[in-house]
């Protein structure tokens, strides 16, 4: 529960509204899961949390290292449905990486987690429980979290606004909303209720400059075209709390590394006077990918032709692909995968998405 709710919860209870706050630092700041180590709650409070309340996150089916350091959990919902969060550290941050959903229904060309289909939305604590079980298993001060794991977070609204909120606020997490970012694959409707609740960093994850070619990779495209979802970014950045958005682009062998599709693109930013700054993603294959990466001389001369328009441009550096935790490979294990099709067409036909909120 984020602060708010636990409030009226306290209160329904017969407790002042500040225990919320207790709680919230117990729980999230002190990683605490046992009721009698609360030492600054009554003793009454704590036989009644005792006899009504638990404090859990999703188990751990397996754990990962990479040479590189990155660390990777897959983490058991139950049903059969296992995500996957992902741990990046470095010398001046640590990362985490975190799902938002079981599976995927966006089904992007060139990623793994879409070809494992879709089976639900991850509830608030499952989504918060995975920063908090990262936290606990390391001790790690968690810096940055990005919602780029499994799923498309704009498409869990509800339960993504509840753990944005849990994840900012100060008697939990902390975190400043400049260094929690949220990646979308361009849900327009929810790129706009995002800037109106929750403005925090936003991602988006663009590929391509033509809507021919989008349409094949990013299929939701179809419904929420380059032009209309550039709009919305010019929108986003009235209330985000960085004057910036970052394009992503993975870096496909043939397909969009040519500098015809970094003019394309660049085209239509100039065009809507978007400030942004672009990360290149290099493929990261998974099997049955018909893909294959970028050479490093074709990222290079890409990326030297944006910044000799005057934008900043990274290139992310792979980590985690030796345990398929790098970009595009989380797919873990989901179930009811065999209504994937009739829930696309809902998915494309249904313009409020009401059903996926």
């Amino acid at each position: 529960m984020p602060l708010n709710e636990l409030e009226l919860w306290c209160i329904k209870n017969g407790q002042k509204s500040y225990r919320a706050k207790q709680l919230l630092s117990w729980i999230h700041k002190k990683q605490t899961s046992d009721f009698h180590s609360m030492t600054n709650l009554s003793k009454n409070f704590i036989n009644f949390l005792k006899k009504n309340a638990k404090i859990f996150a999703p188990d751990i089916e397996n754990t990962f290292k990479s040479n590189d350091g990155s660390k990777k959990w897959l983490l058991n919902l139950g049903s059969g449905n296992i995500v996957e969060t992902v741990l990046i550290p470095e010398k001046d941050r640590n990362t985490i990486c975190i799902s938002s959903q079981a599976g995927c229904i966006i089904d992007c060309a060139f990623c793994s987690t879409g070809h494992q289909g879709f089976s639900r939305n991850l509830t608030s604590d499952e989504i918060v429980g995975q920063l908090w079980r990262v936290r606990k298993e390391t001790s790690a001060r968690i810096s940055n979290v990005v919602m780029m794991g499994m799923g498309e977070p704009l498409l869990n609204f509800d339960n993504l606004i509840k753990a944005l909120n849990l994840m900012l606020d100060d008697n939990a997490y902390g975190l400043s909303k400049r260094k929690v970012t949220v990646s979308t694959s361009g849900i327009v409707p929810m790129i706009d209720r995002l800037s109106e609740q929750c403005p925090v960093s936003l991602a988006v994850s663009l590929h391509a400059g033509n809507d021919a070619l989008r349409d094949q990779l990013v299929p939701i495209n179809k419904k929420y075209p380059i032009n209309d979802l550039l709009n919305s970014c010019v929108r986003y950045l009235e209330k985000s709390p960085r004057d910036f958005i970052t394009f992503e682009i993975v870096m496909l062998k043939g397909v969009n590394d040519s500098i015809q599709n970094a003019k394309e693109i660049l085209r239509k930013v100039v065009e809507k006077k978007i400030n942004c700054k672009f990360n290149l993603i290099p493929f990261n294959s998974f099997e049955s990918s018909k893909f294959t990466s970028s050479c490093y001389s074709s990222i290079l001369d890409y990326s030297a032709f944006l910044q000799d328009a005057g934008y900043v441009v990274t290139s992310r550096k792979t980590r985690g692909d030796d345990i398929s935790a790098a970009c595009g490979q989380l797919a873990g294990q989901v179930v009811d995968r065999t209504n994937i099709s009739k829930r696309k067409n809902y998915f494309f036909k249904d313009v409020s998405i009401k059903g996926f909120s």
